[in-house]
């Protein structure tokens, strides 16, 4: 049964997820829809061209408007949202009062666990809500829930995840890849994580680590927020552990922490010149420009490591991919392994294979279901167990 989709921006991300429903989805109709018409319009045109057949249709609309945005919505399946992660909460409780499933790139834990709390009124209007989609939290997560599937019993969770150029500029070796807002939120403030089977929480810009990622030799490890999102709530009790680290080349991890010591992630404004003045605001302002390609060539690593046992022995299970820019296609690394997970999603709820109600990704996403998914797209995901 052919489903109608709605993406709420039709930014880089945006723009992939509707093109991997046109092609995987079982889609009939694909709206992009953003604040900006030609953007939405150009978006359309690419998935068309991409997918062979017209099945995109572009709309303007901005999600502040609460009457367009239901409007928007009747009649669709599943909305899938690539705006901003501020936005998400007001966009689910949208969805959930038009009897429309929704999924989001999540990024902000509190939002999501004010989302997870609509479970009941989800519940009654029998639709799905999955927040948190993307690489990470959500391919990230999706992976360490299959590689907690490949032992017999888990203790232990340790991921790791990064998007990164593959041609690294100095003095920043990074390319932006995504919302710079999303980004910035990424490196502010911490991340709750599960050690000795209690909820931690651990400040950003620590726990530095250097590891070996082949081809690309050694990267930068260490905290920043949101990165496993509500997983730690739902695996406390079962599990000892469970964690993420983000990856970057060396010299980034001392760049970012001096911004932050400095204050450059700040919300609160302060006065400069007789004027209130966001630090962030700056900061986006200064370093955008100075991280942004037309085209991103880049990397993306996801690495999911559980320690467990396996037959009554000690084991490990390593699941990782890598992947790169698409020259086929044009889509960045970052818009496949986000764009792609969030969609994955969206085409599992419009065929009721997640549950009803407002539901943790890392329950509501079988991660044997992803990865079958996930390697028809051309994903080159590894797994390895290994006995002690």
């Amino acid at each position: 049964m052919p489903f109608s989709y709605i993406v709420l921006g039709a930014g880089r991300q945006g723009t992939a997820a509707a093109y991997d429903l046109a092609k995987f989805g079982d889609a009939a109709q694909v709206i992009l829809t953003d604040v900006q018409w030609r953007r939405a319009q150009t978006a359309a045109d690419l998935v068309n061209l991409l997918a062979g057949r017209n099945v995109a249709e572009a709309m303007a609309l901005d999600v502040r408007d609460e009457h367009a945005l239901r409007e928007a919505l009747k009649g669709r399946e599943v909305a899938l949202s690539c705006v901003p992660y501020f936005y998400n909460l007001e966009l689910a409780r949208a969805a959930i009062a038009a009897g429309v499933s929704f999924c989001d790139l999540g990024g902000n834990t509190d939002i999501v666990r004010q989302q997870h709390a609509l479970d009941s009124e989800a519940k009654r209007a029998g639709v799905r809500i999955v927040p948190d989609c993307g690489m990470g939290p959500g391919m990230g997560n999706t992976l360490g829930v299959y590689a907690m599937s490949l032992l017999d019993y888990t203790e232990h969770v340790y991921l790791y995840d990064g998007g990164i150029p593959q041609n690294p500029q100095p003095p920043w070796n990074y390319l932006v890849s995504f919302s710079i807002e999303g980004l910035t939120n990424e490196y502010y403030g911490g991340i709750t994580v599960l050690r000795g089977g209690k909820l931690v929480h651990l400040p950003c810009f620590t726990e530095l680590e250097m590891i070996e990622v082949e081809p690309l030799g050694k990267l930068e490890a260490f905290v920043v927020a949101g990165g496993v999102s509500t997983a730690p709530w739902t695996f406390q009790g079962k599990l000892l552990t469970y964690q993420l680290k983000i990856l970057r080349y060396p010299g980034c991890f001392a760049q970012l922490k001096a911004f932050s010591d400095l204050g450059l992630f700040e919300l609160q404004p302060v006065q400069v010149d007789g004027q209130p003045v966001v630090p962030r605001h700056v900061f986006h302002a200064l370093f955008e420009p100075k991280v942004h390609a037309d085209v991103v060539k880049d990397i993306c690593i996801i690495r999911a490591r559980a320690v467990g046992t396996k037959n009554g022995r000690q084991a490990e299970a390593a699941v990782e991919v890598i992947d790169y820019y698409d020259e086929a296609t044009g889509f960045s690394s970052m818009q496949r392994t986000t764009g792609w997970h969030l969609s994955i999603v969206a085409a599992m709820m419009a065929e009721g294979k997640t549950p009803i109600g407002s539901i943790p990704l890392e329950i509501a996403v079988p991660g044997d279901a992803f990865v079958h998914e996930a390697r028809k797209r051309g994903f080159k995901i590894t797994e390895k167990v290994v006995q002690t």
